[in-house]
Order: structure tokens, then C-alpha cells, then sequence
């Protein structure tokens, strides 16, 4: 369901805008992204697992909220993020 500190890490070297940026909104949507989707296939084999499914809601509002905050300010950037990801919108 979590990240490990190595797939994290290399997430945040592929999406960073320079060597020490860890917390830009681009890395931030991707590491939601890489955990959204670990919990995605967690509820394949766990229908019931309410509790976890509570927190990948509040996932999926935080990266919600860091992409309209995205496309507000940086437009190019929004969208090059959301084609990177192959995100809907």
C-alpha cells in the first residue's frame, strides 16, 4: 500500500524540476499517483477493507487539489504532468 524509499526515490528523481526538489507539486501528484495505485490493487483482493479505502479517497482529493492548484498558476506544466501520468483530465 505504501511506497518503498527506493521506488519513492526514484519517482521523485524522474518528475523533480531540479537535483533537490522533493517537495514541488509535480513529485507530490506523482507519489500519489504510485500510491493510488498500489491501493487500487490492494482492493482487488480486499472488497471489504474499508478503512484503507477512506484513506485513498483522501488521496485522491490531495492529488485533486494539487493539480488544480497546478493548472491555476503553471498551465504547461499541469498539462505535461497529467500526460506523464496518463491521468484523465
Amino acid at each position: 500500500m505504501s511506497i518503498t524509499t527506493q521506488r519513492k526515490a526514484e519517482v521523485i528523481g524522474e518528475y523533480a524540476n531540479t537535483k533537490t526538489d522533493t517537495g514541488s507539486p509535480e513529485v507530490q501528484v506523482a507519489i500519489l499517483t504510485e500510491r493510488i495505485n498500489n491501493l487500487t490493487e490492494h482492493f482487488k483482493d480486499h472488497k471489504k477493507d474499508l478503512h484503507s479505502r477512506r484513506g485513498l479517497l483522501m488521496m485522491v482529493n490531495r492529488r485533486r487539489r494539487l493539480l488544480d492548484y497546478l493548472k491555476a498558476t503553471h498551465v504547461d506544466r499541469y498539462e505535461e504532468l497529467i500526460k506523464r501520468l496518463g491521468l484523465r483530465k
